[in-house]
């Protein structure tokens, strides 16, 4: 590569692709990168059985992001599909407690005793008073 050859580091030409696309520059990593790779991104290899149209979609739509490879894509769809149930799941807890908190509260004041909304809102056993 002469020095008109070379291309500027820079973030644009990553992101377009002008640096880092060119398989003249490419090699396979070796077994042990590879392990320091998948330790430092935190990845763990896993066996998972898929039907075949799944993965030629995922392959057919990983080509047209840009050529990334479908298992990335499958990694990137996993990720956020369990961050955004995380998130949900979350949300309805919170909501939840603000509810018994709530409903706790308007007790308190009221006299009466709290139903918590995880009891799917059941009233407790009513208490008979003896007749003086």
């Amino acid at each position: 590569m002469t020095d008109i050859d070379k291309i500027e580091d820079t973030d644009e030409a990553w992101d377009n692709n002008t640096l880092g696309n060119d398989a003249r520059f490419a090699k396979v990593a070796t077994d042990v990168n590879q392990a320091n790779i998948d330790e430092a991104l935190g990845l763990k290899m896993i066996s998972i059985r898929l039907e075949s149209d799944l993965i030629e979609t995922f392959k057919n739509i990983a080509s047209l992001h840009g050529g990334i490879g479908y298992q990335t894509l499958m990694r990137q769809v996993l990720k956020r599909f369990a961050d955004c149930e995380m998130k949900q799941l979350l949300r309805d807890a919170a909501a939840n407690a603000v509810k018994a908190a709530e409903a706790a509260a308007g007790a308190k004041n009221s006299g009466k005793i709290a139903t918590p909304a995880v009891t799917g809102g059941m009233s407790p056993p009513k208490r008979h008073r003896k007749a003086a």
